[in-house]
């Protein structure tokens, strides 16, 4: 609120910024282009409530108007039409308008299109190629049919089939060829419908609400869905996946310890398994309706341990993607981090120290047929958001978001050291030789302590910003790599204290930062669910 929304027009071969238009207020809510590319009209959110045309060869506005009047309700989409670069129309909430430019006298007129008792919201239009009809999704599921000449309102589909579009239209598309319509809905249905009459003729199903709907040739199609899913639908309406990522923020991201080809990410309802290489999924285990806040492979790679909000840590097979066993009641709220040990005998028998939102860390001996807690230390009093464990399995420190970092021993399970700042930290690591500690957090420093008695012996102001939430640093102690509100990926040099590289990529705030077990690759993760690699070069 209180700032101009940009438009930006890029040039797409050189993928280098032509021009930025600002006149909106907030949101910029639609936009189309003329089908000769001399004009683009640009609609305005709810707190602007304008159409704007702009001429793209002088870069500036040609003229607006209010989008709709003060008593109607929202306007939702514009679109275009195919052979006329004077006309485009927008609709909305119980709002049909087409628009008619005049740019020689700079005005811009609107008529309303008459649809008698039907009210609807409309929220996507096409226009078929001859400009003679314009076809509009609505919230309520059915497709209107308006002839773009009279502005009057000619017919409903699908016919006595309410039911069938459940969630509204969400996407509308035109069939290059033949005389067909597709409608992408909010339940995931992808259907066909014939011309004149609007009778269903095929339809499909994909994960997610269909938001989007392209032809690739005469035939097949993608599809994108709400659920960060793109398929490609061919002529016999078969859906094959093609792209997939995260929908929600990205909790964690982990490396099996000697494999850096695959790593794993933690999000809302789901974990996932990528190739680094080639970044495309290779295993999706979802648990409805939980969120998975933290993730860790065990040492040999056979089984990824997560925690999750209702307080259960659950184990998974990386390949199959099975249940392998569930710690029930681990924490009393949700499980925010977790760390692991190595066997500690012929058997494989392993520990799990986990830390939870009511500011626990809990240790839990893991066998193959029972998991008994064995501890649990009780002396933050905040969320625990870090877990590391030391290489000899002795030891491990946690951070908390209460402004302290614990070194706990794990034989005893009491505290050895504690570290205290006017921070909630975020994370913390080991140098390599383990002779000292690495914390970050919300006062927007970097801090090296001694790890032996917990005393400070630098910080860096490493954000000017905002918090730092994420912090590893590689295996030679050369550099560590830390992201956080500011957006930025940024690689500093350990001993110079000094920054080598910057990462711009993300567009909200980094999570988290994994450097890839050889050193050569970092993953950072996103608010936005994006999941980002890149190539360290450091010499």
């Amino acid at each position: 609120m209180g700032f101009q929304a940009d438009i930006i027009i890029w040039d797409f071969e050189k993928r280098s910024l032509l021009r930025r238009f600002s006149l909106h207020k907030v949101k910029v809510q639609a936009l189309a282009f003329s089908p000769n590319g001399k004009y683009l009209a640009s609609l305005g959110g709810q707190d602007d409530n304008s159409v704007i045309v702009w001429d793209l060869e002088q870069g500036a506005a040609i003229c607006g108007s209010p989008a709709s009047k003060d008593s109607a309700g929202q306007t939702l989409t514009l679109a275009y039409l195919n052979n006329d670069d004077d006309t485009f129309v927008t609709g909305g909430n119980c709002i049909l308008r087409v628009w008619e430019l005049n740019a020689a006298q700079r005005k811009v007129r609107a008529t309303d299109c008459q649809t008698g008792q039907i009210k609807r919201i409309v929220m996507c239009i096409t226009i078929d190629a001859t400009d003679e009809f314009m076809y509009c999704g609505t919230t309520t599921g059915d497709l209107l049919q308006v002839n773009l000449k009279t502005k009057l309102f000619k017919n409903s589909g699908p016919p006595k089939d309410k039911d069938f579009f459940s969630m509204g239209i969400l996407s509308v598309a035109l069939h290059p060829t033949n005389p067909s319509v597709l409608v992408g809905c909010g339940d995931g249905t992808v259907s066909s419908l014939s011309i004149p009459k609007l009778n269903i003729t095929k339809s499909a199903k994909v994960k997610g609400s269909v938001t989007s709907l392209n032809f690739d040739d005469e035939k097949n199609m993608w599809v994108g869905t709400g659920y960060s899913n793109v398929y490609y639908l061919n002529s016999n309406f078969e859906a094959k996946l093609k792209l997939a990522s995260h929908y929600s923020t990205v909790n964690d991201i982990s490396f099996p310890d000697n494999s850096s080809e695959v790593f794993a990410t933690a999000s809302d309802t789901d974990v996932r398994i990528w190739n680094l290489n080639t970044c495309q999924e290779l295993l999706r285990v979802a648990v409805p309706n939980l969120e998975c806040k933290c993730i860790t492979f065990k040492k040999d790679g056979t089984s990824l341990i997560s925690g999750w909000n209702d307080g259960k840590i659950r184990a998974f097979g990386p390949q199959s993607g099975r249940l392998q066993y569930e710690i029930n009641d681990a924490h009393k709220k949700c499980v925010t981090a977790l760390a692991v040990t190595d066997p500690f005998n012929s058997r494989g028998e392993f520990n799990i120290v986990s830390g939870g939102e009511d500011g626990q860390v809990r240790v839990w001996k893991i066998t193959k047929s029972v998991q008994t807690l064995q501890n649990a230390m009780k002396e933050h009093k905040g969320t625990v958001t870090c877990i590391r464990i030391r290489k000899n399995n002795l030891e491990c420190v946690s951070s908390s978001s209460d402004g302290s970092c614990i070194i706990w021993d794990l034989t005893r399970f009491v505290r050895n050291q504690v570290l205290f700042a006017p921070s909630f930290f975020k994370a913390v690591t080991y140098f390599p030789d383990e002779s000292q500690l690495l914390t970050s957090g919300t006062d927007r420093k970097v801090a090296y302590w001694e790890a032996f008695d917990g005393s400070l012996i630098r910080e860096l102001d490493a954000s000017q910003s905002d918090t730092i939430n994420g912090l590893e640093i590689t295996n030679d102690g050369k550099y560590f790599v830390i992201g956080g509100s500011d957006k930025l990926v940024k690689v500093y040099r350990y001993e110079e204290g000094d920054v080598a590289f910057v990462g711009i990529g993300h567009s909200t705030d980094i999570t988290k930062v994994r450097i890839s077990p050889d050193g050569k690759h970092i993953v950072t993760a996103s608010q936005d669910a994006a999941v980002l690699t890149w190539a360290l070069k450091a010499n």
